[in-house]
């Protein structure tokens, strides 16, 4: 079975060190040239590592990840400036993939930037985050990991969300949980509804609102039921995944242009092609009037494959 839940069975048969085994398989990256003549390499090459162990050896959830089961992920940090010793302006990129069931190939989950990252870190600085304690006394070394604990949350819900239906709520309720109790101080921007468009605040509030109740829904027809069973029902996952866009379609009309259904569509065109380049014309046309409306960026590379 292709779910994560069958905890008894893990416990007869893997070992004391599987049983540790975390959620997440996850990359750090740091992009420093901008500001490689200001300072010490060391303090970068300490900070990426800290921060990959950090995402890496926390436990996160309650539930048992096997190796294969981890959920394959990036961070990608650039260091924009310097602001004064050992404070950071720089852009966050995030990037999650899901396995397909019996597949060799991954679906996307996240693919996005965050812009507003400001944080501080020096030489020997611990890594902690507590979630009962966001903010701590400094709110600039705290912002560092309440960003990325934000993140790890974020990943964690939308892929749970694959798997069951609303699987995702209680790993979105800790994400909300950390806007909420989010450092605030010179220089931290993301974690208010004011904060521009397109924000942490915005995100979670899209998916814990009531009024997008059905994107979860989506989400769970669209890989469970869609992209999972490709290998076996083919031309029934297709049916899914069309339904999916479809309602998502609905969603939009309701929501324009919201933070949430832009996320879902990042990153989504290849696989889309991919799956429906030798579609009928009746589908490659409903494709194009859903696409029109949910993933307008991309309606250029749509047009050359469906019309």
């Amino acid at each position: 079975m292709f779910l994560r839940k069958i905890v008894v069975i893990l416990f007869c048969f893997c070992t004391f060190q599987q049983l540790k085994g975390q959620e997440l398989a996850a990359v750090v990256s740091l992009q420093t040239n901008k500001v490689d003549n200001q300072v010490d390499p060391k303090i970068f090459t300490q900070l990426q590592t800290q921060l990959k162990d950090f995402i890496n050896q926390r436990k996160w959830t309650s539930d048992i990840f096997t190796q294969e089961e981890k959920i394959d992920c990036s961070f990608y940090i650039t260091i924009e400036s310097v602001v004064s010793p050992g404070v950071y302006t720089a852009k966050l990129s995030i990037v999650a993939n899901r396995p397909v069931y019996r597949a060799n190939y991954t679906t996307p989950l996240l693919n996005m930037q965050d812009a507003n990252f400001t944080f501080k870190y020096q030489l020997g600085q611990p890594i902690e985050f507590n979630e009962n304690n966001v903010a701590r006394t400094d709110a600039l070394e705290a912002n560092l990991t309440a960003t990325l604990a934000y993140y790890v949350y974020i990943i964690l819900g939308l892929d749970y969300d694959s798997f069951s239906k609303n699987g995702g709520a209680p790993y979105f309720s800790k994400a909300l949980n950390v806007v909420y109790n989010a450092p605030d101080g010179s220089g931290i921007n993301g974690w208010k509804s004011y904060d521009g468009q397109r924000n942490r605040f915005v995100l979670i509030d899209n998916l814990t609102k009531s009024g997008f109740d059905k994107l979860h829904e989506i989400s769970f027809n669209y890989y469970r039921k869609g992209m999972d069973q490709m290998a076996e029902q083919p031309e029934q996952a297709k049916v899914a995944i069309l339904n999916a866009l479809m309602i998502l379609q609905e969603l939009n009309e309701d929501n324009v242009n919201s933070m949430a259904i832009s996320i879902f569509m990042q990153g989504r065109v290849t696989e889309l092609i991919g799956l429906f380049s030798d579609a009928d014309r009746t589908t490659k046309k409903q494709l194009m009037t859903t696409l029109s409306a949910i993933d307008i960026t991309n309606i250029n590379k749509y047009k050359t494959y469906f019309e």
